[in-house]
């Protein structure tokens, strides 16, 4: 389905607005938009057995809102039959009641699809806005983090005392550092760099070098930051520069068993593998933290070292300081630098 069906325009320009939509929107909210719309979609045709609307009726809405806010596991009637309609699909994982994130996430597509027909959204009248703040609160679940453990500097200097100087050693250095000392990058973020996102024109005087990320969560290739990356960091990732032979193409990718360098781009998968290898190999456990306990381990240790919430999300590149705030207020308030200032 076109996500900017507008019968009010010309065929000509609702293709060209289309092609505007997509070419300035980042790639993951796109396939976040589609999966959304294809569940929404099949979800109607489940409890209806209609079509998508534009505008959406707002008895829709909040049925579909009604749907999502319990565990229908025990129930029985129209939702629990839509809900094993989209379990046959594979749209939908389990009778479970679905996270509140994920609810929402939904919903925003939905409201997002109606903007992008210039529509008005159910999801915006009064008693549907009320009773999806409702949901949001029956449904809360205890936070989980995404990485069991932080991996702070004493884990990293663990994991990196156990990278030698083959190519997968100097791979994996230069990877756990890079995502580390740059602010904790996202692992789609690692693997999605290339040769030319790295600047070295001031390595050869200070050390340094300035990665660009082209699209993250929270930027896009038209707000593309560089971030700097200094010392140990920056010498590890221009030895596997060099020591790869890489002039172009991805920055980190597979080596073989034979210890060579591929061509082809190291997955984010490749990257989780790359983590839980060098937390064994550290005396970890190996589930002991995830690729995002990079990310995780930066600011934790932001905090530990009394570094400004401000300056840590400088190079994190969270747009919310609730969120960021979370990793420095997990660490214990004993370690707080400040509990220290009279010595």
């Amino acid at each position: 389905m076109d996500l900017l069906a507008l019968p009010a325009l010309p065929p000509a320009e609702a293709e060209a607005l289309s092609d505007l939509w997509r070419r300035g929107t980042p790639e993951n909210t796109l396939r976040a938009w589609e999966r959304d719309l294809a569940y929404v979609a099949a979800w109607k045709q489940a409890a209806f057995g209609q079509p998508l609307e534009w505008p959406e009726r707002q008895d829709v809405a909040l049925r579909f809102l009604l749907d999502h806010a319990a565990d229908l596991s025990e129930a029985q009637g129209p939702a629990r039959a839509a809900a094993e309609a989209l379990i046959a699909a594979g749209l939908r994982r389990s009778l479970a009641c679905p996270a509140p994130a994920t609810l929402d996430r939904r919903i925003a597509s939905w409201r997002a699809f109606h903007r992008m027909r210039n529509l008005a959204s159910p999801f915006e009248s009064p008693l549907i806005a009320q009773a999806r703040g409702r949901a949001r609160r029956a449904a809360a679940r205890p936070r989980h983090r995404k990485s069991d453990n932080p991996i702070t500097r004493e884990v990293l200097e663990a994991m990196l005392a156990s990278c030698d100087h083959s190519h997968r050693g100097m791979r994996d250095r230069a990877c756990l550092m890079l995502g580390w000392a740059s602010g904790g990058r996202r692992r789609s973020e690692i693997v999605a760099l290339s040769h030319d996102d790295i600047d070295a024109r001031e390595f050869a005087e200070q050390g340094l070098i300035r990665i660009r990320l082209l699209a993250t969560k929270t930027t896009g290739q038209d707000r593309a930051p560089r971030l700097p990356l200094k010392g140990r960091a920056a010498r590890a990732v221009m030895r596997w520069i060099a020591a790869a032979r890489i002039s172009e193409g991805p920055l980190f990718r597979p080596v073989s068993q034979a210890d060579r360098v591929l061509k082809r781009r190291l997955s984010a998968d490749g990257l989780r593998e790359i983590v839980r290898h060098r937390l064994v190999l550290a005396g970890y456990p190996p589930d002991f933290a995830s690729p995002h306990g990079l990310r995780a381990g930066f600011l934790t240790q932001a905090a530990l070292d009394g570094a400004p919430l401000a300056a840590a999300m400088q190079l994190s590149l969270h747009r919310s300081v609730q969120q960021a705030q979370r990793y420095y207020a997990d660490v214990e308030i004993a370690e707080n630098p400040a509990a220290d200032l009279l010595g």
